[in-house]
């Protein structure tokens, strides 16, 4: 992914996070903890302050269907 992601690019970082870590349950996961490991991603570019629970669901969901989708 070469493109920078920000919180909106949910279904991206879905599969980056999934690409980086597919052993990983994301439903057993803290949102502060989510947060921190989408912001660390190589490509994120988006701010703190802009990341809400809301969003975090969303990656989260997001990622569990590329679990379940087998991606």
């Amino acid at each position: 992914m070469d493109a920078p992601l920000t919180w909106t690019d949910v279904e991206d970082i879905a599969i980056a996070l999934f690409e980086n870590d597919p052993e990983r349950d994301p439903l057993q996961i803290r949102f502060p903890d989510l947060r921190d490991l989408v912001m660390a991603l190589p490509a994120f570019t988006g701010q703190q302050e802009h990341c809400n629970e809301r969003v975090l669901e969303a990656i989260q969901m997001a990622w569990l269907e590329e679990i379940q989708d087998g991606h």
